[in-house]
């Protein structure tokens, strides 16, 4: 019984002549180049065959500018496809044995295979926004909450200009309380630990690392301290 086994793999445009000879000498047969149209430009497929083994090379989003090496060379039944790349897609091939110079086909407009229609784009711009979207949503979700804040005295003022001075007060009393709470929910930035002082002061002259680390050592207290209230 004959087995079949397909396998796919990734493959640099500057690698797709030295693979296609490597193949040729270890006897393998040409099969095809598949082309897709895609976001990011055109994927080519390169794909050999030997004792039932189908390897399929992936050449991902050449693009116009590229300039992609021919294998007829090599294999010189490869012109049929890579004048048809040519054709339909607009690919660059070099030094096709058999080159049609854009005339494989009659077409009534250029690379035919990489106009998008307005419902293929109209579906890609949505795709793009969903998933612009989602990344949006989950960068918020993994960034560090923050505290809230507290409205400030312009804020407070602004508020309770035109009110009678009784209704004035109580706002001012509610609004105060909440910037209290707020302070108060705000994280305290942390002091500077020991394995922190010491590497900053190391190498430094006796002098010097005595006036950082009383430096340092005071705004770890003044942290500290600030936790406490």
């Amino acid at each position: 019984m004959t087995t079949f086994e397909q396998t796919f793999e990734e493959l640099p445009l500057a690698g797709v002549h030295d693979l296609a000879a490597a193949r040729h000498a270890d006897g393998w047969r040409y099969v095809q180049i598949l082309a897709v149209n895609t976001e990011e430009g055109i994927d080519l497929v390169y794909s050999y065959m030997k004792d039932g083994h189908l390897a399929n090379f992936n050449v991902n989003g050449v693009k116009q500018t590229d300039v992609v090496p021919s294998i007829t060379d090599l294999y010189l039944e490869a012109f049929v496809c890579e004048n048809e790349i040519h054709d339909l897609f607009d690919v660059a091939i070099s030094d096709i044995a058999i080159d049609f110079g854009g005339m494989f086909y009659q077409l009534a407009e250029k690379a035919p295979m990489t106009v998008v229609s307005p419902e293929q784009l109209a579906a890609r711009e949505k795709a793009k926004k969903i998933a612009a979207a989602k990344a949006a949503k989950e960068a918020k979700a993994a960034a560090p909450a923050e505290a809230p804040t507290g409205p400030t005295e312009e804020e407070i003022q602004a508020k309770v200009v035109g009110l009678d001075p009784e209704k004035a007060a109580k706002v001012r009393a509610a609004m105060e309380a909440k910037a209290k709470k707020a302070a108060a929910a705000a994280p305290v930035p942390a002091g500077p630990t020991e394995e922190e002082i010491e590497a900053k002061i190391a190498g430094l002259d006796p002098e010097k690392a005595a006036k950082v680390r009383a430096a340092m050592e005071a705004k770890a207290r003044k942290a500290a301290e600030g936790k406490g209230e």
